[in-house]
């Protein structure tokens, strides 16, 4: 007959009968143990010093156990005959083992060779002294107290399986972004195909509207979109995610890498969700069909269910404790703004969402931290803030004045007031030059000659320069490269002699006499 080892209870059960006065062959009726193992702990309990007239008062715990370990055999070490048979064999075992072949394996070979041992005891002895098998590989861990209520949320990432997508029309893999309470066990569940930023936040946007208010501290997962470096005593969160954390109040305590203790009320939540809300559903109508069913199971199958551990209801649980207890939950949707560490180019301008923005001379070459939301760009430069800018649209571009050169400035922004300015301060004559320049359908592209008529200017002189300009007005020629001839030769303040005739050449056949052309004034004959 196999050995069955008995309970304290069931010891406690046939003293207590013994004390009442019932023989030994009704005490192992009534207690349903064999009569000669009820003998054994009676004549044991007496040696202890228990008396039949005493009473169950003397039923101890410390009576039991001394009755107990008189009566149990005694395994020295704490194992039986079987361990020490193994242990006989320790080589053997270990060399079957050590062939790859599994615990059941390895004892049914010893088996055949005559060394029969219960699979139990060839396990625990594989694992506890050959350090082999899945469990030996596990370290004791222990049950972490629970917070505060409406302290710690946990998050995490499962997936889940595919879905349709009707910007795509195709069947994708769907993620749920899980979020449980610490202290009650109600959860949030929050579907979505990427794990981006962008649905990172979302999700938690709709898991404070679904809660009603915000957890003080956060346990997320190691995500890339939340954490940029893991590391078990710092690591660094991503600076778009640690903002929106800021902005809602709430401190960020992610997991280690690796460490499913950190946060195991939902590591357990993510085999839950897939077997119960997923598993065996059909979602016709895409992720927002499923996102509605996930929010109905979420408060009515998860929220109402008895949970094993706490065995309370965790939505009761929740709105009774934790819901009076979180930060108030948002009223506005946050804007998430767009992160860049741009490179400042020759051209005064970095580029940030695909728009121009000009930054100060003194940073060409560098790096700078860019922010960008719907309304404002602000650039900083070693943690000092250098630059704001409206936003523009993708393509766009902003130019400060100032940020510029003063010598190309107007160049730049196409300034052809300035440029005016600047050649009417030279003289008179240059200005009205530089407007017959000017007076063009694209006056931009006649700025390069008015800056060379300028060049002229610092050249030659405002006088020279001007009397040259006045000189070419007369005569209607609008060319710069012609002042420059002028002055070059010295030509602009001279008359231009008339061309004489060439000698000899014989007067045209058909040609009219000059009086011909000759133009009457007022009061005067005219030619017949």
């Amino acid at each position: 007959m196999a050995f069955r080892e008995v309970g304290v209870h069931e010891i406690k059960e046939v003293l207590r009968l013994w004390l009442r006065g019932e023989g030994l062959r009704s005490v192992a009726r009534l207690a349903r143990v064999d009569r000669k193992t009820a003998r054994r702990y009676v004549e044991a309990a007496v040696r202890c010093g228990l008396e039949r007239a005493g009473g169950e008062g003397q039923l101890g715990d410390e009576l039991l156990s001394r009755v107990a370990e008189r009566v149990r055999p005694h395994r020295p070490g704490g194992h039986g005959d079987s361990w020490a048979l193994l242990a006989a064999h320790h080589a053997r075992f270990k060399g079957l083992l050590d062939q790859g072949l599994t615990v059941v394996k390895a004892g049914e070979l010893l088996a055949r060779e005559g060394v029969t041992v219960p699979q139990r005891t060839l396990h625990r002895y594989a694992l506890e002294v050959l350090d082999h098998g899945r469990a030996s590989r596990a370290a004791a861990t222990v049950r972490v107290a629970d917070c505060e209520p409406g302290a710690e949320c946990q998050a995490d990432f499962g997936k889940m399986g595919l879905l349709h997508d009707p910007d795509t029309g195709r069947r994708r893999v769907a993620h749920a972004l899980i979020f449980t309470a610490v202290y009650s066990r109600h959860c949030y569940v929050h579907l979505a195909f990427r794990q981006d930023l962008a649905a990172v936040i979302a999700g938690f946007e709709a898991a404070w509207a679904f809660f009603g208010g915000v957890f003080r501290v956060v346990i997320p997962d190691n995500m890339a979109a939340i954490v940029d470096r893991a590391h078990p005593l710092d690591p660094r969160l991503n600076r778009a995610f640690a903002e929106y954390a800021q902005d809602r109040g709430f401190v960020v305590d992610p997991a280690r890498i690796r460490s499913p203790q950190d946060k195991p009320r939902v590591e357990r939540m993510v085999q839950f969700v897939r077997g119960s809300f997923f598993a065996g559903e059909t979602f016709p109508g895409g992720l927002p069909q499923a996102q509605r069913a996930a929010g109905a199971w979420c408060a009515g199958r998860a929220g109402q269910r008895i949970h094993r551990t706490t065995r309370r209801r965790p939505a009761e649980a929740f709105a009774a404790e934790e819901a009076p207890r979180l930060l108030p939950a948002p009223i506005f949707a946050y804007e998430i703004p767009v992160y860049a560490a741009a490179k400042v180019h020759r051209d005064h301008h970095i580029e940030v969402a695909k728009a121009l923005y000009s930054i100060p001379g003194n940073l060409i070459g560098a790096r700078v931290d860019v922010r960008a939301d719907s309304r404002l760009v602000r650039v900083w430069h070693r943690g000092q803030l250098v630059k704001t800018h409206p936003r523009a649209r993708p393509g766009g571009r902003v130019t400060d004045p100032a940020d510029l050169p003063a010598h190309t400035a107007a160049y730049a922004m196409r300034d052809i007031g300035y440029l005016q300015k600047l050649a009417d301060d030279t003289g008179p004559a240059v200005g009205a030059y530089a407007a017959a320049l000017l007076d063009h359908p694209l006056p931009w592209t006649k700025m390069r000659q008015v800056y060379a008529l300028l060049g002229l200017v610092r050249k030659w002189g405002p006088e020279r320069t001007g009397a040259a300009c006045a000189r070419a007005l007369e005569a209607e020629a609008v060319s710069v490269p012609l002042i420059g001839r002028m002055l070059t030769r010295g030509t602009e303040d001279k008359e231009l002699p008339s061309t004489p005739p060439f000698p000899g050449m014989p007067a045209p056949r058909f040609a009219r006499d000059p009086s011909h052309f000759a133009v009457t004034r007022p009061g005067q004959a005219g030619p017949r």
